[in-house]
Protein backbone atom coordinates (compact mmCIF):
# COMPACT_ATOMS: atom_id res chain seq x y z
CA UNK A 1 0.00 0.00 0.00
CA UNK A 2 2.63 2.56 1.30
CA UNK A 3 4.88 1.66 -1.68
CA UNK A 4 2.09 2.51 -4.08
CA UNK A 5 1.70 5.70 -2.58
CA UNK A 6 4.98 6.61 -2.57
CA UNK A 7 5.11 6.22 -6.68
CA UNK A 8 2.22 8.07 -7.03
CA UNK A 9 2.82 10.66 -5.25
CA UNK A 10 6.49 10.91 -6.96
CA UNK A 11 4.46 11.09 -9.81
CA UNK A 12 3.34 14.26 -8.60
CA UNK A 13 -0.44 12.97 -6.74
CA UNK A 14 -1.15 15.35 -4.09
CA UNK A 15 -4.08 12.93 -3.09
CA UNK A 16 -1.28 10.32 -2.75
CA UNK A 17 0.88 12.81 -0.51
CA UNK A 18 -1.92 13.29 1.13
CA UNK A 19 -2.71 10.19 2.43
CA UNK A 20 0.82 9.30 2.89
CA UNK A 21 0.88 12.75 5.04
CA UNK A 22 -1.96 11.06 7.16
CA UNK A 23 -0.33 7.98 7.66
CA UNK A 24 2.86 9.44 8.90
CA UNK A 25 2.46 12.70 10.47
CA UNK A 26 2.01 11.01 13.97
CA UNK A 27 5.36 9.54 14.11
CA UNK A 28 6.91 12.59 12.41
CA UNK A 29 5.30 14.37 14.81
CA UNK A 30 6.06 12.48 18.28
CA UNK A 31 10.05 12.15 17.12
CA UNK A 32 10.12 15.19 16.39
CA UNK A 33 8.36 16.14 19.88
CA UNK A 34 10.89 14.01 21.39
CA UNK A 35 13.91 15.77 19.82
CA UNK A 36 12.81 19.58 20.47
CA UNK A 37 10.52 19.17 23.58
CA UNK A 38 8.31 21.67 22.52
CA UNK A 39 5.22 21.08 20.97
CA UNK A 40 4.85 24.31 19.51
CA UNK A 41 8.36 23.26 17.48
CA UNK A 42 7.32 19.84 16.85
CA UNK A 43 4.40 21.25 15.12
CA UNK A 44 6.75 23.63 12.89
CA UNK A 45 9.24 20.83 12.57
CA UNK A 46 6.64 18.38 11.43
CA UNK A 47 5.43 20.30 8.41
CA UNK A 48 9.04 21.06 7.77
CA UNK A 49 9.73 17.73 7.75
CA UNK A 50 6.68 16.98 4.93
CA UNK A 51 7.66 20.83 2.71
CA UNK A 52 11.00 18.98 2.80
CA UNK A 53 9.08 15.39 1.82
CA UNK A 54 7.61 16.81 -1.63
CA UNK A 55 10.98 18.48 -2.49
CA UNK A 56 12.95 15.65 -1.96
CA UNK A 57 10.46 12.46 -2.65
CA UNK A 58 11.48 12.40 -6.47
CA UNK A 59 14.74 11.14 -4.42
CA UNK A 60 13.57 8.14 -2.84
CA UNK A 61 14.93 5.19 -4.63
CA UNK A 62 13.82 2.34 -2.43
CA UNK A 63 16.52 0.77 -1.33
CA UNK A 64 15.13 1.37 2.33
CA UNK A 65 11.51 1.25 3.87
CA UNK A 66 9.93 4.41 3.05
CA UNK A 67 9.34 5.23 6.66
CA UNK A 68 12.96 4.26 8.08
CA UNK A 69 14.29 7.03 4.83
CA UNK A 70 11.28 9.56 5.99
CA UNK A 71 12.35 8.94 9.67
CA UNK A 72 16.18 9.84 8.49
CA UNK A 73 14.61 13.38 6.73
CA UNK A 74 12.52 14.33 9.89
CA UNK A 75 15.64 14.12 12.08
CA UNK A 76 17.82 15.78 9.88
CA UNK A 77 15.22 18.66 9.14
CA UNK A 78 15.09 18.94 13.19
CA UNK A 79 18.69 18.94 13.37
CA UNK A 80 19.53 21.38 10.50
CA UNK A 81 17.13 23.77 12.38
CA UNK A 82 18.63 23.63 15.66
CA UNK A 83 21.96 24.44 13.82
CA UNK A 84 21.11 27.12 11.58
CA UNK A 85 19.19 28.85 14.56
CA UNK A 86 21.60 28.53 16.83
CA UNK A 87 19.77 26.97 19.38
CA UNK A 88 21.93 24.85 21.05
CA UNK A 89 21.48 26.10 25.10
CA UNK A 90 23.21 24.64 27.53
CA UNK A 91 20.17 24.94 30.05
CA UNK A 92 16.96 22.73 31.30
CA UNK A 93 14.77 24.00 28.66
CA UNK A 94 11.44 22.52 29.88
CA UNK A 95 8.73 21.08 27.37
CA UNK A 96 6.23 24.15 27.01
CA UNK A 97 3.01 21.83 27.53
CA UNK A 98 4.18 18.64 29.08
CA UNK A 99 0.01 17.50 28.96
CA UNK A 100 1.02 17.34 25.35
CA UNK A 101 3.39 14.76 25.78
CA UNK A 102 0.62 12.56 28.32
CA UNK A 103 -0.55 9.84 26.11
CA UNK A 104 -4.18 7.97 27.26
CA UNK A 105 -3.55 4.68 28.15
CA UNK A 106 -5.67 2.20 30.18
CA UNK A 107 -2.35 -0.28 32.18
CA UNK A 108 -0.74 0.38 35.66
CA UNK A 109 2.68 2.12 33.60
CA UNK A 110 0.75 5.26 33.23
CA UNK A 111 1.88 7.63 35.36
CA UNK A 112 5.48 6.19 34.97
CA UNK A 113 5.57 6.49 31.23
CA UNK A 114 3.86 10.12 31.13
CA UNK A 115 6.67 10.95 34.20
CA UNK A 116 9.60 9.40 31.61
CA UNK A 117 8.51 11.69 28.68
CA UNK A 118 8.03 14.80 30.92
CA UNK A 119 11.70 14.12 32.11
CA UNK A 120 13.02 13.60 28.58
CA UNK A 121 11.50 16.88 27.54
CA UNK A 122 13.21 18.72 30.55
CA UNK A 123 16.30 17.66 29.31
CA UNK A 124 19.43 19.87 28.29
CA UNK A 125 19.35 19.94 24.21
CA UNK A 126 22.45 18.43 23.46
CA UNK A 127 21.50 15.56 26.18
CA UNK A 128 18.20 15.20 24.60
CA UNK A 129 18.63 15.01 21.23
CA UNK A 130 21.14 12.20 21.91
CA UNK A 131 19.28 9.91 24.36
CA UNK A 132 16.39 10.15 21.98
CA UNK A 133 18.91 9.30 19.06
CA UNK A 134 20.66 6.40 20.76
CA UNK A 135 18.34 5.34 23.02
CA UNK A 136 15.01 5.63 21.53
CA UNK A 137 15.81 5.57 17.94
CA UNK A 138 18.74 3.04 17.85
CA UNK A 139 21.27 5.05 16.27
CA UNK A 140 25.54 4.54 16.83
CA UNK A 141 27.44 7.05 18.60
CA UNK A 142 29.11 7.66 15.31
CA UNK A 143 26.05 7.82 12.98
CA UNK A 144 24.79 11.09 15.75
CA UNK A 145 28.03 12.55 15.94
CA UNK A 146 28.37 13.28 12.18
CA UNK A 147 24.40 14.01 12.27
CA UNK A 148 24.49 16.33 15.20
CA UNK A 149 28.17 17.73 14.26
CA UNK A 150 29.43 16.42 17.68
CA UNK A 151 32.65 14.06 18.76
CA UNK A 152 31.52 10.58 19.33
CA UNK A 153 32.94 10.81 22.66
CA UNK A 154 30.93 13.82 23.13
CA UNK A 155 27.97 11.47 22.04
CA UNK A 156 28.77 9.48 24.65
CA UNK A 157 29.16 11.79 27.33
CA UNK A 158 25.75 13.25 26.36
CA UNK A 159 24.46 9.93 26.58
CA UNK A 160 25.23 9.47 30.30
CA UNK A 161 24.74 12.76 31.35
CA UNK A 162 21.05 12.25 29.81
CA UNK A 163 20.79 8.65 31.64
CA UNK A 164 21.98 10.49 35.03
CA UNK A 165 19.85 13.06 34.73
CA UNK A 166 16.82 11.24 33.85
CA UNK A 167 17.49 8.67 36.91
CA UNK A 168 17.45 11.49 39.41
CA UNK A 169 14.15 13.04 38.17
CA UNK A 170 12.67 10.07 37.94
CA UNK A 171 13.51 9.03 41.94
CA UNK A 172 12.06 11.85 42.70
Amino acid sequence: MTDDLVARAQAGDQTAFRDLYRQHAGRVYALCLRLTGSSRDAEERTQDVFVRLWDKLRSFRGESAFSSWLHRLAVNVVLNERRTTGRRELRVMPAEDPGALERPRGNMTEGLSIDLERAIAELPNGAREVFVLYDIEGYGHAEIAGMVGIAEGTSKAQLFRARQLLREKLER
